[in-house]
């Protein structure tokens, strides 16, 4: 397949969930020409047929929605999945986003040129170059299964494959976890099936989804320091919840933030009522039964993991994006050092709702971006420069983060002329290339190539 030269100068923009309805409606008004994609059938991201049909978002509407497109009155504070979809398809279609995404299109490899295009390999076997690619495919698809000896015979699946409570119905079910998706699927579990355990390894920080009458999302507390704010919340939770130890749990060993916390107190109801059933950390599997670290064992039909997902960038070269203990390495929160026009956004969670933070940064991405025209070397690299870290934590701190992006955005100018003080310098950025394969395993993979087809 040949290369489309008419498209050169225009970005690709991959994934049609929040992130990648956000950053389109962001280059339009900074007049960045793109083009835009999903792999999926249609609008939403994960909120597009993948979550459970009864999931309810876990913070408020009004810090999920974007900061400038509230969610509709009679939505409820924490809406359905179904909600999602309709509002983040209103969304797009008002402002002129939907019409122009290519659904059912997969990126099967993507790797820069040598004078800093993009070209794009398609699953069709289409082949485009582009000026540069804004990737927006999340982070809650590529599954993480713990490592756990033994097979179990019966169904063993990851919480992405969950969708409707009749998986569960009738079965002895166990879930794996104490996270969001864990705190749904025992939930519905402890209601349909016939018994459910829930696994944890250690400690987890529940919340409240509302204090004071309010969604604690809400509350006036996420503008504090975030020692203050583990204060108030250490208080909100004694006076609701009170000592995860007596509803069967392990006491956290972290402090609050330092892990995702779970949203929802409906799983301690179930616990105290003897619906759901806590249990050890697993030591391994055998048949249908499983042996617990504390030496008890129980027999189940069904194994739920829901233990997180890895964060991932398949159609990228290996190595080009390093990731550190589920941390991108990237600066500024979407810009690699050693390539250029290339941009991750969303490979941070925030604590809260997305709308917060995703507006204002996909406004600030989308300025850097066209500024990247401009400089020499890549964003990421002239931050790295300025001595400038990768983030600790894959989790924000959605109203420091907003302060940060206000701050950024009045000191951009500033940005290029350190580009252009890095260049007068004379100082080098570390491109990345990639790696040589070994002649001798190119050998060996020709030779493997060969007998395949051979067989065939």
């Amino acid at each position: 397949p040949g290369v489309e030269p008419k498209i050169r100068e225009r970005l690709l923009v991959i994934g049609a969930g929040p992130d990648g309805l956000a950053m389109p409606d962001a280059l339009k008004q900074e007049a960045n020409p793109y083009d835009h994609l999903d792999h999926k059938g249609g609008i939403g991201g994960n909120w597009y047929k993948v979550v459970f049909e009864t999931t309810h978002i876990f913070s408020s509407k009004g810090t999920t929605a974007f900061a400038d497109y509230p969610m509709p009155d009679d939505y409820p504070d924490f809406p359905s999945a179904e909600q999602m979809r309709t509002y983040l398809e209103a969304y797009a279609r008002d402002r002129g986003i939907a019409d122009d995404i290519e659904f059912n299109k997969t990126v099967e490899h993507a790797e820069p040129n040598p004078d800093d295009s993009w070209i794009i390999t398609f699953e069709d076997g289409e082949v485009r170059t582009y000026k540069g690619l804004v990737v927006c495919n999340g982070h809650h698809w590529a599954k993480r299964l713990p490592e756990i000896p033994g097979t179990f015979t019966g169904e063993y699946i990851h919480s992405k494959e969950y969708h409707h409570p009749e998986q569960l119905a009738d079965k002895r079910v166990l879930v794996i976890g104490a996270g969001n998706s864990a705190h749904d699927v025992a939930c519905e579990a402890a209601r349909v099936s016939r018994s459910c355990d829930l696994s944890l390894r250690s400690g987890y920080w529940f919340f409240p989804k509302t204090a004071f009458g309010r969604p604690l999302t809400d509350l006036p507390i996420w503008w504090l320091p975030i020692p203050f704010q583990r204060l108030v919340l250490r208080g909100i939770i004694w006076a609701t919840i009170g000592d995860y130890r007596r509803y069967g749990l392990k006491k956290p060993n972290h402090k609050i933030f330092d892990r995702h916390p779970t949203y929802g107190t409906d799983l301690l109801n179930y616990l105290r009522q003897g619906l759901v059933r806590p249990r050890a950390q697993i030591d391994r599997f055998d048949g249908n039964t499983v042996h617990f670290r504390d030496g008890t064992t129980g027999e189940y039909d069904m194994v739920v993991a829901a233990t997180g997902f890895d964060y991932k960038f398949p159609f990228l070269p290996e190595g080009l994006i390093a990731v550190e203990g589920d941390v991108v390495q990237i600066y500024g929160g979407a810009f690699p050092d050693n390539v250029k026009n290339l941009y991750i956004i969303g490979a941070s969670q925030p604590r809260g709702g997305f709308g917060r933070p995703l507006t204002p940064a996909a406004k600030l991405y989308a300025r850097m971006i066209r500024m990247q025209d401009e400089i020499e070397p890549p964003l990421g690299a002239v931050l790295k420069w300025r001595r400038y870290k990768p983030p600790k934590t894959q989790f924000l701190d959605t109203e420091s983060t907003r302060r940060q992006i206000w701050l950024s955005n009045r000191v951009l100018p500033l940005l290029k002329w350190q580009a252009e003080r890095m260049v007068r310098k004379g100082v080098a950025w570390e491109r990345w290339t990639p790696r040589q394969i070994p002649e001798t395993a190119e050998t060996e993979r020709e030779i493997g190539k060969a007998k395949t087809q051979d067989a065939a």
